[in-house]
């Protein structure tokens, strides 16, 4: 008799079938989008997208539960095996390891993965996710009926998940704070600082392709044209430090330094060329092609930086110059700057310019 009380909570708990695949559809989309949207939140004004991406991450956890309960008859029975079962497992299989991988960086245990930083194999999978998702909506695909989710109980049971998800949310928390797990010491990014000073102290992390041999710095020039009344090319002997700050870098990968920036003041370099009344943004761009683009008020707040922690910046940090924007999250921070550029307009094209950037 209690044996089947359990049953019958989860039971009456349990969405109707068609309204919990869907649910799953849209908790992947949801979580995938808010995952993507995170990158660009380093203030606490984005705070509600990492929770919203963690609360969607919990109520996939439950919902994919449910489904595999309902379902776990047709991978047991080799009768019940269709062509579209192999992409059914293996979409199940990149769900559990999405997760996985999310809950083992909450609580800050993270093994040590060659070449790539274990958040990035988080995002990865969950990206994959989305593409198996779609693909296994086709093979088993039933349009969603609004009876199912119009019945008041299916809104109770909604409201049910919801809360519980709050709950777990609060209850991994309390966990991190009692056990003192890693996970405890995270920006509210989900990175985790990387103590010491200087180019040792962080990773060498770069987008894509971008992989440059070393810059000459005796041919190296930097220009600033654009939008202004009179370029300027300078060379690396002009670029002596004349600022200084301690900024923190957070990274997308999953970590964050704080660290004592040298370099160049942008402002100043703004100064010697004279902007057009009509600029509203400064490019800063790469010698692989990368760039990214600030508002210019923005922009004469941020530094071209030389040096990190007391020494000069060593090639896979960015020398000879690497953007220093505050509030930014590192894939802004654009290394081995080459040009500068005022403009009178924003430059939508950077996000295609991060993909395909350091392709010969």
């Amino acid at each position: 008799m209690s044996g089947s009380t359990p049953r019958r909570l989860l039971a009456a708990l349990r969405p109707p079938p068609r309204a919990v695949d869907w649910s799953i559809f849209a908790a992947v989309v949801l979580a995938a989008g808010s995952g993507v949207l995170s990158f660009l939140g380093v203030r606490p004004a984005w705070v509600p997208v990492f929770w919203f991406h963690r609360a969607v991450g919990l109520a996939l956890t439950v919902l994919l539960g449910f489904k595999l309960a309902r379902v776990r008859y047709r991978l047991t029975d080799r009768r019940q095996w269709r062509p579209s079962t192999a992409l059914s497992v293996v979409t199940a299989l990149t769900a559990i390891a999405t997760i996985a991988t999310g809950v083992l960086w909450v609580f800050g245990f993270v093994p040590e993965i060659p070449y790539f930083q274990f958040l990035s194999v988080h995002v990865g999978l969950g990206l994959l996710l989305v593409v198996l998702m779609v693909a296994h909506q086709r093979t088993r695909f039933r349009p969603p009926r609004r009876v199912d989710f119009q019945r008041r109980r299916t809104t109770m049971q909604y409201s049910v998940l919801l809360i519980a998800g709050a709950l777990s949310y609060r209850g991994q928390q309390a966990l991190n704070a009692a056990f003192d797990t890693p996970g405890d010491e995270r920006r509210l990014t989900g990175s985790r600082r990387r103590d010491g000073d200087g180019n040792a102290s962080f990773p060498v992390t770069s987008w894509v392709a971008d992989s440059p041999d070393p810059v000459d710095i005796d041919a190296y020039r930097l220009s600033v044209e654009g939008a202004v009344d009179a370029s300027v090319s300078l060379s690396y002997d002009q670029l002596d430090p004349t600022s200084s700050a301690e900024v923190l870098l957070d990274c997308t990968s999953g970590w964050y330094t704080e660290q004592e920036w040298e370099g160049v003041a942008v402002g100043d370099l703004l100064d010697l060329v004279d902007p057009d009344d009509a600029a509203t943004h400064v490019r800063f761009v790469s010698v692989t092609g990368y760039r990214w683009s600030l508002p210019i008020e923005e922009a004469r707040e941020a530094m071209l930086a030389t040096h990190v922690g007391g020494e000069r910046l060593s090639h896979g940090h960015g020398r000879p110059l690497r953007l220093v924007a505050p509030g930014r999250r590192g894939f802004q921070w654009v290394k081995w700057v080459e040009r500068v550029e005022v403009r009178k307009r924003g430059d939508p094209a950077q996000w295609l310019a991060t993909l395909i950037s350091g392709f010969d």
